[in-house]
């Protein structure tokens, strides 16, 4: 099976089924080709006893892939095509249901930015019996609240898993983590240096494999140490979970801007200003998103995501962040709640009201 689109090409070779994002322009961006294209080739791929694993990867070096196509889901709505930014958002969350579920080992090479549903497409390879491999490259992040939405894709189930609150720290956040984050985190398994992936995916290509876990063993043998390069966030560690345990937006902030130590001082003042610039009420639907996720199944998480993604478009930020970050870049957004401050437990809930009947939704197939 070989299959070619503009934005992504899908090939088999010794075992394997190897899909390469190729939208190096919009980093690898997903459209809705890229979508349909990567779930028809699982279940191409999911009963085929001659395939034994999946490799998802960029030939690109500035990006494995740096989320959904914004724009174009922009431009949706201006034009008031909602069933359309409905659909996008609905097919993206099966395929992550489906990556998640899948019964073959899921491989993820993670080159350069993986963002948003770049995360979407490639977290759920270790629940797999797959890998999640990052490089020197790597630049991971949900960076969501910075336009008004939230970290959707399922992956508020991995950020609830995460040790202490680092999950609630970067959804609120939005901070960019590197390869050691990642590993410390618990959202990476493996370490490779970025020009050894091209000669890993060639053999891949040639080197026979008789099940996917042997071909799990072999790219687990060609990965390697850091070198001793020391997490950012393990040495935050402390400050992290002090700020972020518990509470809201507002309670985070407040206790940001109560430090006196000279030691935290500057992370304090930095992670306070970046929370400011954020938007409140983002802020505070992804804080509960990470609570709500750590007992929930991923089929209940995306359920839950994607009524929060009409609620974002029909009275939330993501309209006006989209604007001020990516469209007119004046980052000058206006929020709908001007202050962390400000914003309501009411307002917050109301975001999760579902708009479906719980037979209705449109994800309910979806097995728990």
């Amino acid at each position: 099976m070989t299959e070619s689109i503009d934005e992504i090409r899908i090939e088999r070779a010794q075992g394997i089924g190897f899909i390469a994002l190729n939208r190096p322009k919009a980093l690898n961006a997903l459209s809705t080709p890229m979508l349909h294209a990567i779930h028809r080739a699982l279940n191409a791929w999911r009963d085929d006893p001659l395939v034994h694993a999946v490799v998802i990867y960029s030939p690109h070096p500035r990006a494995f892939c740096a989320g959904g196509d914004i724009r174009f889901l922009y431009q949706s709505a201006k034009e008031g095509e909602h069933a359309v930014i409905e659909e996008f958002f609905t097919d993206e969350y099966r395929l992550n249901h489906a990556i998640f579920t899948y019964p073959k080992p899921y491989i993820a090479l993670l080159n350069g930015v993986v963002m948003g549903g770049g995360m979407g497409i490639s977290q759920g390879a270790r629940h797999t019996g797959g890998v999640r491999v990052v490089t020197g490259s790597t630049k991971m992040a949900m960076p969501e609240t910075r336009i008004g939405l939230f970290p959707d894709v399922g992956v508020s189930w991995f950020l609830a898993r995460t040790p202490g609150a680092i999950g609630r720290y970067l959804a609120a956040t939005g901070a960019t983590i590197d390869a050691a984050d990642a590993l410390y985190a618990g959202l990476a398994d493996a370490y490779m240096d970025d020009d050894a992936l091209p000669a890993l995916i060639d053999t891949l290509k040639e080197k026979p494999f008789a099940t996917g876990a042997e071909v799990v063993r072999f790219i687990e043998t060609q990965s390697r140490s850091l070198g001793g390069k020391a997490s950012e966030l393990e040495k935050e560690r402390g400050f992290i979970d002090k700020h972020f345990a518990t509470g809201n937006g507002a309670a985070c902030l407040k206790s940001l801007e109560s430090v006196t130590s000279d030691e935290e001082s500057d992370w304090a003042v930095r992670t306070a200003a970046e929370l400011r610039e954020r938007s409140p009420l983002s802020v505070d639907v992804s804080l509960e998103l990470i609570d709500r996720a750590k007992t929930s199944s991923m089929a209940e998480t995306l359920r839950r995501d994607l009524g929060l993604t009409r609620a974002t478009f029909d009275h939330g930020d993501v309209m006006e962040g989209i604007r001020a970050r990516i469209v007119d870049k004046d980052n000058q957004p206006v929020w709908k709640v001007a202050r962390m401050e400000d914003v309501t437990r009411d307002a917050v809930v109301r975001m999760y009201d579902s708009p479906w009947a719980e037979r209705d939704h449109p994800l309910a197939a979806l097995a728990d």
